[in-house]
């Protein structure tokens, strides 16, 4: 049901923020060099890192950062991790930060998000990207694939080719993929493959699969921004509740040298 809810709010903003931000060239897609990269606050109060040119080296500890080894968490998506509309502060990724740092844990986060995003612009933005170092990687993508009726087969493709490029480059990194969902607009057979595309892919690519990132917010008015896509700030603090039931155990069993 909630799923179908958010669907269905997803064809109805077809004219809205997110289709709105579809409509850009192939070279704004893989742009990654104009990317905002925010790396979340620390304890040690280190600042937000922009990147307008160049490669910011993701899990490079500040000066004023605790002793000790510095891990990663890259968060990589569309709108929806990048925060749109919110405080750069408030978005999910930096709230999942302030959990980390509550359990003690030597991860920090990177936000790398970038609006209107899709699996093709993230796959040509790959090569950027994995110049950085970092120990995990969420990857939130494809609802603009399905806003756009992208084949499921093209969407699939995409997902298992940056997967590829994540494993040729990080082997030893965890792969965390987000369940995400499709609008209603092509019939159930779209939807239900677009699905059902999330666990194949991480069965066999294995990874592990991040249950829908919008549930328990999706479809409720008082947890969205005006257009009913974006969460609002007390929504977006639900949503890092769902990521962290998945990423927390993640983070504990890794291995982190201290």
């Amino acid at each position: 049901m909630v799923r179908r809810r958010w669907t269905t709010l997803l064809f109805v903003a077809a004219t809205g923020v997110l289709p709105v931000a579809c409509k850009r060239s192939s070279a704004d897609d893989g742009a990654a060099s104009a990317a905002t990269i925010t790396k979340a606050s620390t304890p040690s109060g280190a600042d937000s890192l922009r990147a307008n040119s160049g490669v910011v080296a993701a899990g490079q500890a500040d000066a004023g950062s605790p002793a000790g080894i510095q891990h990663t968490v890259l968060f990589v998506g569309t709108s929806l991790t990048a925060g749109l509309g919110l405080n750069p502060d408030s978005a999910y990724p930096q709230l999942v930060q302030q959990k980390i740092t509550s359990e003690h844990l030597p991860f920090e986060v990177v936000n790398a998000g970038v609006s209107g995003e899709t699996t093709a612009g993230l796959l040509r933005r790959m090569d950027w990207l994995m110049r950085g170092n970092f120990d995990v990687i969420v990857l939130e993508t494809g609802a603009n694939d399905g806003l756009r009726g992208t084949p499921v087969a093209t969407v699939k493709e995409n997902l298992r080719n940056i997967v590829s490029q994540i494993r040729a480059k990080h082997p030893q990194a965890k792969v965390v993929l987000v369940q995400m969902e499709a609008p209603p607009n092509l019939g159930p057979e779209y939807t239900n493959a677009f699905h059902a595309m999330y666990p194949a892919v991480a069965r066999e690519m294995g990874v592990t699969l991040m249950p829908f990132l919008l549930q328990g917010v999706a479809g409720d008015r008082a947890l969205n921004q005006a257009d009913g896509i974006h969460p609002n700030q007390h929504g977006e603090h639900i949503v890092a509740d769902n990521v962290w039931k998945t990423l927390e155990p993640v983070l504990k069993q890794l291995p982190t040298g201290l």
